[in-house]
């Protein structure tokens, strides 16, 4: 009795009752603030290069110098993952068990955890920032640029970790509507404060570096504010930020599989980029900026539902309620399948209408990237099943496992295949490039799955012979 009073007091205190209240209406309540939230964390990163393209005289040089950063800035993002995604999971497990401590002492380890990581890699891009741009593409004609714009923007790195890590603390209670709202806040003001700085105070690039992160620091402070004030059900203390070996290793573990993940993104656009331009010229390679900005915004949706089960999930396992565990995977493969097939649906049968929303698709350039669309996006109906339930090996803390999947796809699979494919296929080199993503997408999706069904199978058995040994005692 006392324990689901506990479970129906926690459930007041959040905006939703992770363990009671209906899976599909929890679900959507949670996951729509978290997509909207992650398309307004890409657009934030867009607006920069919206108003740096308008620069005059210096519009095109400035925006691919600008734009040379954001793999490293993909990669700054991508330590906070490491620290929070497995941070908030793991939290939210010991809420579910009703160790309210636990997972306070784990927001405060990671809290302590993402202030030094940002201290190091701020101290790592000054010493070697310029030598990586140069790396990344960087020419000696936009160098200027890029170094300009990085430098600056290193400044807020602690603010990056801070916000976009502490963030997920506050999704992990089923609070996302704050969690959208940390975001919205950067954004809206990143928007205002672009032009201010790049225009009226003719700061340029340098300007646009400034914008972004006075409207990091300002969503910090707002993080900061809501995990230390009432309105939180986990609150951030004094006493829970000295780290502990036990507390925040696991975190760090669970945290490998999405930090791969969001790390090996611009080893992939490498790899794809050095052998399109190989076998299919600047053609090629402008045709897969479309598509990799197509995959980027086609998976938040995906990503979104994801993280709105996450604390279902996470929650429920805690508390032992296999059942809604259970409901809360198939709930999640189901709409997750139901988008992944619309979206090839589209991208298989109309890709102009995709296509044009970059490029005009009668061009050359568009006629060329509707036919690669196709190649590429194959086999994306079946990633619905690839997210469901790689984010819930995750929810449910199984670190290795998550963390071998995260490799298999992208590195194991995806990255000798854009190599080997253009020299053993029977078809232009450039479509084999294109062919080595629906290829490494179907093996990924069929191990995946075969390796849920073996462990979540395993899982639900001894949960069923637990319940059976229980009615069999009483």
């Amino acid at each position: 009795m006392q324990h689901s009073e506990h479970h129906s007091r926690l459930g007041s205190k959040a905006s939703n009752d992770l363990g009671s209240v209906g899976i599909g209406r929890l679900l959507f309540r949670l996951a729509v603030p978290s997509i909207m939230a992650q398309i307004i964390n890409v657009l934030y990163n867009m607006v920069d290069r919206m108003y740096i393209g308008h620069l005059e005289g210096i519009g095109d040089v400035a925006l691919t110098g600008v734009g040379v950063c954001f793999p490293l800035i993909t990669a700054i993002s991508a330590f906070a993952a490491l620290v929070s995604m497995g941070g908030a999971p793991r939290a939210s497990i010991f809420l579910g068990r009703g160790d309210k401590q636990t997972a306070e002492k784990i927001l405060g380890n990671c809290a302590t955890a993402l202030v030094v990581v940002g201290i190091l890699l701020t101290g790592f891009f000054y010493l070697f920032g310029y030598q990586l741009l140069g790396l990344f593409g960087a020419s000696p004609d936009t160098i200027g640029y890029s170094w300009e714009y990085f430098r600056i923007y290193l400044i807020g790195t602690i603010f990056v970790q801070a916000s976009l890590g502490l963030n997920a603390f506050i999704n992990a209670q089923g609070y996302t509507i704050t969690g959208m709202l940390t975001v919205v806040i950067g954004a809206v003001l990143n928007i205002i404060l672009d032009p201010v700085f790049m225009f009226l105070l003719d700061m340029g690039v340098e300007g646009a570096a400034l914008a972004t992160i006075l409207s990091q620091a300002v969503s910090t402070a707002f993080t900061i504010w809501f995990l230390c004030s009432k309105r939180s059900y986990l609150r951030l203390k004094k006493e829970n930020l000295r780290p502990v070996a036990s507390v925040l290793w696991p975190s760090i573990a669970l945290g490998l599989s999405p930090f791969v993940m969001q790390l090996t993104e611009s080893v992939i656009s490498v790899c794809f980029n050095t052998q399109l331009q190989i076998y299919g010229g600047d053609i090629a390679v402008g045709a897969m900026t479309v598509l990799s900005s197509v995959m980027q915004f086609s998976m938040l949706p995906l990503q979104g539902m994801a993280q709105g089960a996450q604390p279902i999930t996470s929650f429920n396992f805690g508390a032992g309620k296999m059942d809604r565990v259970i409901k809360t995977y198939r709930f999640l493969l189901i709409v997750c399948l139901i988008y992944s097939t619309s979206l090839w649906a589209i991208c298989e049968f109309a890709p102009a209408l995709v296509v044009g929303i970059f490029t005009p698709p009668e061009g050359s350039l568009g006629v060329y990237t509707c036919a690669a669309l196709r190649i590429y996006m194959a086999t994306s109906l079946m990633f619905g099943a690839q997210i469901a339930c790689q984010q819930t090996f995750v929810a449910l803390g199984k670190a290795g496992v998550s963390l071998f999947l995260a490799v298999l796809r992208k590195i194991i699979l995806l990255v000798p295949l854009i190599f080997v494919l253009p020299r053993v296929l029977p078809i232009a080199q450039d479509n084999a490039v294109f062919t080595a993503e629906p290829v490494a997408d179907a093996l990924a999706v069929i191990t995946t799955c075969t390796m849920f069904a073996i462990v979540f199978g395993g899982m639900v058995r001894r949960w069923k012979q637990q319940n059976r040994q229980k009615a069999a005692a009483e």
